[in-house]
């Protein structure tokens, strides 16, 4: 028991100083914009229904694909896995639970993307009570995102590393913005990695069970459903 909570200490120091060095050391005017534009949905979303329409509209069966799976990809690890795993760690976020901290976010604007142009808006934390209730772990866009990456990987490996990058981007935006624990966005990376990998290939399993009976001609064609 000692040694687990000798353990359990050690994560939250090391989440701790991650924190604090980010903060202190990382955050500055020019990435303030960016970060907070990075770590907001709404200025992604436009980007991801433009992006699913022409994989519909131009992929063929591997851009309907590659839709599918990334779809139910996301909406597993995002309304199940982390949803639920959000009410059983019930953690605080770092502004729940410690005084001085800052976030910033994107200001109130319609359409929200327009906010990038904006002042933010920035607060710094006062807390005299610590939050009972928390929505801080995993982080779901972390885990959103690296979900999608890798079924654009698992699709495309020639190029599809390269989804990794604004993944990785959006993940690290979420401690800049000053909302989530380093350990929060490494629980969330595992877990979009881990969606994204098995979906995909549960599809192509069950593709190649069903394919042949409820569409013998088309599955003719397409009997590899990641091809």
């Amino acid at each position: 028991m000692a040694h687990v909570m000798g353990h359990l200490a050690f994560s939250v120091t090391m989440d701790l100083q991650v924190f604090q060095y980010i903060s202190t050391h990382v955050a500055n005017p020019f990435l303030d914009v960016p970060m907070a534009a990075l770590s907001s949905w709404a200025v992604w979303w436009p980007l991801a229904v433009l992006a699913g329409v022409v994989c519909l509209a131009f992929g063929g069966f591997r851009g309907w694909a590659l839709v599918l799976a990334a779809g139910l990809a996301v909406g597993i690890c995002d309304g199940i896995v982390c949803r639920n795993l959000k009410k059983f760690a019930d953690r605080p976020r770092p502004h729940e639970t410690m005084s001085g901290i800052r976030t910033i976010d994107l200001a109130k604007s319609t359409p929200r993307v327009l906010a990038v142009f904006l002042p933010l808006r920035e607060k710094i934390s006062s807390v005299e009570k610590p939050a009972v209730r928390g929505r801080s772990f995993p982080s779901s866009h972390a885990a959103n995102c690296f979900a999608l990456a890798t079924v654009v990987f698992v699709f495309h490996r020639r190029w599809g590393w390269l989804a990794f990058v604004p993944a990785a981007l959006v993940a690290f935006s979420r401690l800049y913005v000053g909302v989530h624990w380093p350990s929060d966005v490494l629980a969330g990376v595992a877990i979009g990695i881990l969606c994204g990998a098995l979906v995909p290939y549960a599809l192509r399993f069950g593709w190649r069970l069903a394919g042949p009976k409820v569409a013998s001609e088309f599955y003719k064609k397409h009997s590899d459903f990641l091809a």
